[in-house]
């Protein structure tokens, strides 16, 4: 059975992204969502963090695709 709360390492490992970068997309307000239990911990729930890349996709670049 999977986990269901993960740590930034391992979301770093399903986004591709670095865990700075996380911590910078929770600081802005822009990545997953994600749960702190307690002042040091971050937790993040798979599904949600597969639903936001998701959420991300796009059919061409450029800043009109980001309807």
């Amino acid at each position: 059975m999977e986990k269901e709360f993960i740590q930034p390492e391992t979301v770093a490992e399903i986004t591709g992204l670095s865990v700075g970068a996380l911590a910078q997309l929770r600081y802005t307000g822009q990545g997953p969502r994600f749960y702190k239990p307690t002042k040091r911990t971050v937790l993040y729930k798979r599904h949600e963090v597969i639903e936001w890349v998701e959420s991300t996709a796009r059919m061409r670049t450029g800043a009109e695709s980001y309807a």
